[in-house]
């Protein structure tokens, strides 16, 4: 004989239900923009702001003296340089890395319908903690 609220407690949750949905959509428009911009960099089909020539020479390089050789900042620098195909390749990396706090988002109202106001509050705050440390405001992260 097995125990109803057992079987009841391993059924997902409409919230984790809909954070799986949204990681799954997440991910494969992640990985179809990692493919992309791939292909546009390998391709030639944008010009790279390092030349192809050059990248052997940059691999030896200490992560300080190539941002020196290269003229690069650091942070969110990158972000201006995204005209270029080596540097368009990080769009779809940050993509990725912002689709857990796409996922916590989207559960809060579904969380707040069924009444668990704590994890809802929760789970607005860990991507607002994610959201902050991602931006480098507080001088770590978001490099």
């Amino acid at each position: 004989m097995t125990d109803r609220s057992s079987e009841k407690s391993l059924q997902a949750g409409p919230e984790q239900i809909l954070y799986a949905s949204v990681l799954e959509k997440g991910m494969y428009f992640g990985l179809l923009l990692v493919i992309l911009t791939y292909l546009i960099y390998v391709l030639g089909i944008v010009k790279p702001y390092i030349p192809l020539a050059d990248v052997p020479k940059m691999w030896g390089l200490g992560v300080s003296t190539y941002l020196h050789e290269a003229n690069i900042h650091a942070g969110w620098a990158w972000l201006w340089l995204i005209r270029y195909s080596d540097f368009l390749n990080f769009v779809p990396i940050a993509a990725l890395a912002g689709v857990t706090v796409l996922c916590f988002l989207a559960i809060v109202p579904v969380l707040w319908k069924e009444n668990d106001r704590l994890y809802a509050f929760f789970a607005l705050l860990e991507a607002l903690i994610l959201g902050v440390a991602a931006s480098g405001i507080l001088g770590a992260g978001g490099h």
